[in-house]
């Protein structure tokens, strides 16, 4: 999961995923980088957690606009 923590803040810091904007899906991810769905979340709940995504009931997972990192 470290290599997809990665790679997720890689892509946040080069504008992949700038700020505010929205993440793939759990299941777009999870077959973009070859892993399950739990897998997806408990990285996306981490980067909850360090404030650098945050969720939005019903709409996703947004990239924050003062993420850390």
């Amino acid at each position: 999961m470290d290599e997809l923590l990665d790679d997720l803040l890689k892509k946040i810091k080069n504008g992949t995923y700038p700020p505010g904007s929205q993440l793939p899906s759990g299941r777009e991810l999870a077959n973009a980088y070859d892993v399950s769905q739990s897998t997806i979340s408990r990285a996306v709940a981490r980067l909850r957690e360090q404030g650098v995504l945050i969720g939005r009931p019903g709409r996703g997972v947004f990239v924050a606009e003062s993420g850390r990192l």
